[in-house]
């Protein structure tokens, strides 16, 4: 039986769904992320799930019972369930180990229980030599590490977080991130995330659930949301890419001046028209100074733009073969090519999806 799960979810305030028809189920141990821009429907979606919010239509059900529905919700405190803000919520007034040990104690546990598991969570997201300290005392990294504690300590079956990360600086959301996918390896706790983060998502997430108004546009693994996209929005939310118009004709897929067959693209052969749209990671488009000999289509082009990132460069080339056609392309740091150079530009098809 799943642990979670989400069936038609409506939420409308007066004409405007902000929530539409949204269906998800979650395993149990499951880490799924809610992932979309901002005003997309995500943490409404969340705030039903956690019991704030009544829905408009459809329910939530958790192992198998119904805790929501229109007209009737299961209140927060008895859902089983720990939610983790974006401001943290550590109480100010409470010790480190008194945040963490404030659920326990309303659930009346034995002083020496709540003690011990307070000891060993403590122990798990290295806070036990801060136990004493408050939190105006607490960097926002340490703060998190609390309220993640706080909510893990008293063994929830499902854990929320909305935006956990966003009050973080650019390190050391990076740090948090490994921190959040490393605690539920440990505890394998249902987890619903939520974040307009695509970094964030692809580190943390089993599943990503990628949101567009309102709506739940692709469910699937990060590799696959990367290279297999199924839509316009997820191609182009989902890291960078090149959505280019292709034609389907003869078993083949044209655009730019090249072809590659249609087996080779992902979700081409169930193509119903002509006209197509295909997805084109740069990282899946090699650069050369020659002419590279094999299999893959190539194409001349001149570096009309780069930009150097640190870990790649990225490049925009500009094929007068293709009717100018501007394609984005990266490189490792060590491949530099200045700005009015030739290059060779080699498509690998493996790497390349049909979008709607």
């Amino acid at each position: 039986m799943s642990r979670l799960s989400i069936l038609g979810l409506t939420k409308a305030y007066g004409r405007t769904r902000v929530v539409d028809n949204i269906a998800l189920t979650l395993e149990e141990g499951e880490f799924v992320s809610l992932l979309g821009p901002s005003g997309c429907g995500k943490t409404t979606t969340l705030r039903m799930i956690a019991g704030f919010v009544e829905p408009t239509e459809g329910q939530i059900s958790l192992d198998g019972e119904i805790i929501s529905a229109p007209g009737s919700v299961l209140p927060p405190e008895r859902r089983t369930m720990s939610m983790i803000f974006q401001s943290y919520a550590v109480w100010p007034n409470m010790t480190v180990a008194e945040n963490v040990a404030f659920g326990l104690k309303l659930r009346k546990l034995p002083s020496a229980e709540t003690k011990r598991r307070v000891g060993e969570i403590l122990e798990v997201v290295q806070m036990s030599h801060l136990a004493e300290r408050y939190p105006s005392e607490l960097s926002g990294g340490q703060q998190q590490r609390v309220a993640l504690a706080r909510a893990i300590v008293v063994k929830p079956a499902v854990l929320l977080l909305d935006e956990p990360l966003s009050n973080l600086d650019a390190n050391l959301r990076e740090e948090m991130r490994f921190e959040i996918r490393r605690l539920h390896d440990e505890f394998r706790i249902t987890t619903v995330y939520v974040t307009h983060d695509q970094a964030e998502a692809m580190a943390t997430s089993d599943r990503i659930a990628v949101m567009n108004a309102g709506r739940i546009e692709q469910v699937d693994a990060p590799h696959l949301l990367y290279t297999r996209p199924r839509t316009r929005f997820v191609a182009g939310f989902i890291g960078r890419t090149n959505l280019l118009q292709a034609q389907v004709e003869n078993g083949e897929i044209g655009f730019g001046g090249i072809s590659v067959g249609v087996g080779q693209v992902a979700g081409a052969e169930a193509a119903t028209t002509r006209d197509i749209l295909v997805s084109v990671r740069p990282q899946s488009i090699g650069l050369h100074r020659q002419r590279p000999v094999g299999e893959h289509p190539i194409l001349a082009g001149v570096v009309a733009q780069r930009t150097f990132l640190g870990e790649t460069w990225d490049y925009v080339v500009r094929s007068e073969e293709a009717g100018g056609l501007r394609l984005r392309a990266t490189a490792p740091p060590s491949q530099i090519h200045e700005v009015g150079e030739k290059v060779w530009l080699e498509f690998d098809p493996r790497q390349m999806a049909m979008v709607e």
